[in-house]
This record gives C-alpha cells, sequence and structure tokens, in this order.
C-alpha cells in the first residue's frame, strides 16, 4: 500500500472501535505526538490501550473530510465524536515501509466568535460535519 492507502486504511480500523486492529497500520516504535498537552506516545501498545481505556460515551465515530498526501507524509482532517465529546482531528502521519511510524496531532477547541467579526461573517449551527 502506498502513504495515503495505509492512513484511509488506518482510520477505516479506527471505526471499528478496535483500537489494537488499529494498531497494526503503526511501526513497533510509533511515536504519536500530542503538541497541545505535550504528551508522547511510545509504541503501538500504548496507542492502542490509551484509545481503549479513554473514558468514552459511547462508541467513538470518524468522519473523515480530507486528506492530503507528499511522499511519505499523510495529512489528514477529522471529525470525532462518541456522542457527547465533538472534536476535530488535525493529523500529520509520516509512513515508512507500509506503517505509520509517526502522527503528530492536533485537537484545536472550538471558541466563540468574537463580537467585533459580526458584520463579516454569519454565524452557522456546529455540527458534526
Amino acid at each position: 500500500m502506498d502513504p495515503k492507502e495505509v492512513v484511509l486504511s488506518f482510520w477505516e480500523a479506527m471505526r471499528s472501535n478496535d483500537f489494537y486492529a488499529a494498531s497494526e497500520f503503526l511501526s513497533e516504535d510509533f511515536k504519536g505526538f500530542w503538541p497541545q498537552s505535550s504528551e508522547f506516545i511510545c509504541g503501538r501498545d500504548n496507542f492502542a490501550a490509551i484509545n481503549t481505556h479513554y473514558p468514552a460515551s459511547g462508541r467513538w465515530e470518524f468522519f473523515l473530510h480530507s486528506i492530503l498526501c507528499e511522499g511519505l507524509r499523510v495529512v489528514t482532517d477529522v471529525s470525532v465524536t462518541d456522542g457527547n465529546i465533538n472534536g476535530r482531528v488535525i493529523t500529520f502521519h509520516t509512513v515508512v515501509n507500509g506503517l505509520i511510524c509517526k502522527q503528530v496531532e492536533f485537537w484545536p477547541d472550538d471558541f466563540e466568535a468574537p463580537e467585533w467579526r459580526a458584520q463579516w461573517v454569519e454565524i452557522r449551527e456546529r455540527e458534526f460535519w
């Protein structure tokens, strides 16, 4: 599989909520970074465990908005929800030898639009895109 196919397969496996199955698309020495909380996940087993033990309200759903590829680098924009949490995750994947060896993942928080911009924007209902 090329890098794009590997990442698409990873997200498809994530949809199953079997995070050990999803981790099979990661290298044994996988490195995962969450820069906003300064957390580092080392190894596919830790990736699977942290996702399996996350205190979710229900089954996780994933919706892929876009995917961009250049060489071994793949970037995805994905909406994630468990019915309570609604997040958007931007993930930078590095794929080597058919496995994801590195992910840098950003979970931007929603925020209220500042009043000063009101004359130039429309506010749309928040939804799971």
